[in-house]
């Protein structure tokens, strides 16, 4: 999986488990918990919905009009699933490459104090 494929289901994951604890977040508030910008979420969105993952319902009881609801889909909710699959095995090669980088550098520092001992 290329390194643009793995940031784009990475924003997508983090999107739908977003709006699937909270499907009352407005743009504005998505934007900030994402860290990217407001144009790159509503971008975003319209990619979800456009996919069939998300979908809009006005909230017919609130006073502002304007308020949406972003609801997964049964599509949403399985390619969350696999999101989340995928995203976890990620995290855990990670997780297992820095695992590898401490231990090598621990022996490295090990190396080096036994190489800097005085000699009697």
């Amino acid at each position: 999986m290329s390194k643009n494929n793995t940031l784009h289901d990475e924003i997508h994951f983090k999107v739908l488990r977003l709006l699937e604890a909270n499907p009352n977040l407005n743009q504005r508030k998505l934007a900030e918990a994402l860290g990217i910008s407001l144009g790159k979420t509503n971008f975003c969105l319209q990619a979800l919905i456009n996919k069939g993952l998300l979908k809009i319902e006005n909230f017919r009881s609130n006073q502002n009009k304007l308020s949406y609801a972003y609801l997964l889909t049964s599509n949403g909710i399985v390619e969350k699933a696999a999101l989340t699959a995928r995203f976890l095995q990620r995290k855990q090669q990670e997780f297992d490459a820095i695992k590898a980088e401490l231990e090598s550098l621990k022996q490295e520092v090990a190396n080096q104090k036994t190489a800097s001992a005085p000699i009697h």
